[in-house]
């Protein structure tokens, strides 16, 4: 179930890692993680989750169009 509390067509600030990772870069679970850890998925962790922060994400691959799947 997923709680997201933004207007249609407007990103969620946060999202699973994995998620995040299958939805903007096509990644699989392992990889999403992996790429966290290296700091090319931004994260912030909320208690004891990871969650990959969408709108950071975006605009990254927004300005460095080499990275764009």
């Amino acid at each position: 179930m997923s709680r997201k509390s933004t207007t249609a067509g407007e990103a969620p600030f946060t999202e699973s890692v994995p998620e995040l990772g299958r939805r903007l870069l096509g990644l699989g679970r392992q990889s999403s993680y992996a790429a966290a850890r290296r700091g090319e998925i931004p994260t912030i962790k909320i208690g004891g989750k990871l969650r990959g922060l969408t709108r950071v994400l975006e605009a990254r691959l927004a300005r460095d169009p080499q990275n764009n799947p």
